[in-house]
Parts: structure tokens; C-alpha cells; sequence
């Protein structure tokens, strides 16, 4: 496996471009032209919307918006978020809600590493973070994929220092029960998306060997969220 990383900072490509990149990359894993491939990466601010995205979830400000195709609802990207969209020929025995698993228990096992400690809730996707005291479960990490002709595109978002103002335009992922959160905000220190992609890289690269592995138990629900719990 591969892993493609030139795109931080300054470097942030465009997310058309990469949705372009990403085409070009799957087409040569189908050929089996090439190995599996990760794009590691920041985009410049961007709204994308997946294929299950409701017309109230979208910004009402006007704010334009790419529709995607992969699965999901909305979500943003920007500076501050490490962007991965593994691109990926998943074995015969390896069903799509496993890989999805795994990707999901990359950044689960890269967060511990880090003590933040979060896991899945049942029936969402993405990484989590427990309710606490006032504050509601709250999500670190999006997962939206694609799998077409045996092989994966799109992939996570994990927020490391986005300014979050940027969530306050529209429903992230069409969850408005739970917030959103970043690692800057739990560890109360900066942390870039190129400081934690070693580790993002070290997990993918063991997980998607597609060997057995224990996954992370569920995020514990509590009854004094803040807000209502599905």
C-alpha cells in the first residue's frame, strides 16, 4: 500500500481536483495497474453533499455545495482537517460495513494514542466522543464512501484545528442532536493535520492488511447529554 501526501497547508487541493485525482487513481486499481493507494490531504473550504443529503441540512445562506457520490449527508472540509480517501480493492470475503469498520478503528487507535478517548455510537458512522456534563456526544470524524467495481473512493475527514464556525451554516452529516468537535478543542493545544497523519498511516496500513483484529467497544451512553439521545 501506498500512502500520498502533498497536499497540506498551502498545498490544500482544490476538492474538485482531487475528486478528479481520485477517479484517475480508482481506474488504475481496477486495472490493477497500480497497488491500493491512500490520498492523505487538506482542502480549501468546501461544503460536500452525499447522496442521502435533505434539502433543510444544506446552508441557507447560499453558500455553494458540491453533490457527491459517495454515501452520507453534508459535511465541510477545510484547512485544519486531515481529509484520507483510501482507494482500495477490497478482498472477496471483506464485506463494506468492515471496511468502513476499520477505517473508523484507524481513527479510533490514532486518537488514543493521542488520549482522546472515543469509539462508535450504533447506527451512526463516523468517530465519537462520549456526552459529558453538558456537553453532547459529539463527532471527530466523518466517513463517507463509494465502492464501485470492487474498489473504494472518498474515505474520513478528522477535524484537527478547523475553525468550527464553519459548522454553524448547516446540519453536519444531518445530525442535530450531537455537536461536532475537533482535536484542538479537546486537547486545548494545536495540533495539525500533518502531526497526526503518521500515526492515521501506521493504523490504515495495519487494519487494511484485512487480518483480525479487536474492535473498540461503543462510546457509553449517558443519561445527562444535553440533549436527546436516538
Amino acid at each position: 500500500m501506498r500512502f500520498l501526501q502533498d497536499w497540506y497547508g498551502d498545498a490544500a487541493l482544490e476538492y474538485t481536483q482531487a475528486w478528479d485525482l481520485q477517479r484517475d487513481v480508482h481506474a488504475d486499481r481496477v486495472a490493477d495497474a497500480i497497488e491500493d493507494t491512500v490520498l492523505l490531504l487538506e482542502h480549501p473550504p468546501v461544503y460536500t453533499a452525499g447522496r442521502r443529503t435533505e434539502p433543510h441540512e444544506r446552508p441557507q445562506d447560499g453558500t455553494p455545495v458540491v453533490d457527491v457520490d459517495r454515501g452520507g449527508k453534508i459535511t465541510f472540509h477545510g484547512p485544519g482537517q486531515l481529509v484520507g480517501y483510501p482507494i482500495v480493492k477490497l478482498p472477496s470475503h471483506v464485506l463494506v460495513v468492515d471496511y468502513v469498520r476499520r477505517i473508523e478503528e484507524a481513527v479510533i487507535r490514532t486518537l488514543a494514542e493521542l488520549d482522546v478517548v472515543t469509539g462508535r455510537v450504533p447506527g451512526r458512522s463516523g468517530v465519537w466522543l462520549p456526552a459529558a456534563p453538558g456537553r453532547p456526544e459529539r463527532k471527530i470524524a466523518a466517513i463517507g464512501i463509494r465502492v464501485s467495481r470492487g474498489v473504494t473512493m472518498h474515505g474520513f475527514s478528522l477535524n484537527c484545528d478547523v475553525d468550527m464556525g464553519w459548522y454553524d451554516r448547516f446540519v453536519p452529516c444531518g445530525i442535530a442532536d450531537a455537536g461536532v468537535t475537533s482535536l484542538d478543542r479537546e486537547l486545548g493545544r494545536d495540533i495539525r493535520p500533518l502531526d497526526v497523519a503518521p500515526r492515521v498511516i501506521a493504523h490504515l496500513g495495519d487494519l487494511l492488511t484485512w487480518g483480525s483484529y479487536e474492535p473498540s467497544p461503543d462510546i457509553e451512553r449517558v443519561e445527562h447529554a444535553s440533549v436527546p439521545l436516538l
